[in-house]
């Protein structure tokens, strides 16, 4: 276990998108314009990274995400070693400043990528390393309790609506930060949400499901409207080599209710297991199956 680390403050590089260059700015002073698109319309894309034993962890993964999201919202394409760069130089400089061995260092890195000032039409880009909500770490240990919603709005694209942006991990994350207030407000840590028209299970507000049912991992399917999430995919890919049957898989509440364990996972917060839907109970697993699930989750999103 990672020791108790003291309060820091955050490094944060700013990105030149086209010129490659990089420099850290003072987090004492502002760094967005007035006229952002950030500001002004939510338009922008982002990837949270964990930073584990000193090093960002799953990089290629994130940069491939990151591609995919600019791509979808037609902004110039991120220049992938610049990016990476600026991760290494911003997170050498936080492990410097913490004053820790780099081995016990865990903190959160996020890509910030926006569609710059209306008045000049240049993306606006930082890196930013900080320590990882408390809060987060507290639901490691206890689980979460959850809500099920539906998104109130579809995200399905058709050929007559080429500009829904399904599979960016875009800024406007305003609808799911509503729904985690109002979880709170309900007695409830996180919400999972759900179609309303087929019962199917979509995903977390930031995270991605995953049920166990004996030698058996599966998760929403992904696409349309279920975000590909970057620490599923590196946790199947290990379990796949440990012998679990994983794949992906159209989930109702009802199979989350019957599995032997529900987990939530996420880079930076981890692996939550799911201890009640609705105010219904999970099953509670043995303690030796939630340590070996737990352990599973931990290696794949810590392996650098």
């Amino acid at each position: 276990m990672l020791p108790v680390q003291p309060a820091q403050a955050p490094v944060i590089y700013l990105v030149e998108p086209f010129g490659g260059s990089m420099r850290r700015q003072n987090v004492n002073l502002p760094h967005v314009f007035w006229d952002d698109a950030a500001v002004t319309r939510g338009d922008g894309c982002f990837e949270t990274i964990l930073i584990h034993g000193g090093e960002p962890v799953n990089m290629d993964a994130h940069i491939a995400r990151f591609a995919r999201s600019a791509a979808l919202l037609d902004l110039p394409e991120p220049a992938a070693e610049t990016w990476r760069t600026a991760t290494l130089e911003a997170v050498g400089e936080y492990v410097r400043e913490l004053g820790l061995d780099p081995q016990d260092v865990e903190a959160k890195c996020q890509w910030t990528y926006t569609r710059g000032r209306e008045t000049t039409g240049v993306p606006t880009a930082w890196v930013s390393v900080r320590p990882i909500p408390a809060a987060q770490l507290k639901q490691r240990k206890k689980g979460v309790k959850v809500m099920t919603a539906s998104r109130g709005y579809t995200l399905t694209p058709t050929e007559d609506t080429p500009w829904v942006t399904v599979g960016a991990k875009s800024l406007n994350y305003a609808a799911a930060m509503s729904a985690l207030r109002w979880a709170k407000k309900q007695g409830c840590d996180d919400v999972i949400f759900v179609d309303p028209a087929t019962g199917r299970v979509l995903e977390g507000a930031t995270s991605t499901v995953i049920t166990v049912k004996g030698d058996k991992l599966r998760t929403p399917v992904t696409g349309g409207d279920v975000l590909p999430g970057t620490t599923q995919a590196a946790i199947f890919r290990l379990a796949e080599e440990r012998g679990w049957r994983c794949k992906e898989k159209d989930l109702t509440i009802d199979d989350l209710l019957g599995a032997d364990q529900v987990w939530l996972v996420s880079s930076v917060r981890g692996g939550v297991r799911v201890t009640e839907i609705d105010g219904t109970s999970t099953k509670a697993p043995s303690k030796k199956d939630e340590a070996t699930l737990a352990s599973l989750i931990d290696v794949a999103r810590t392996t650098v």
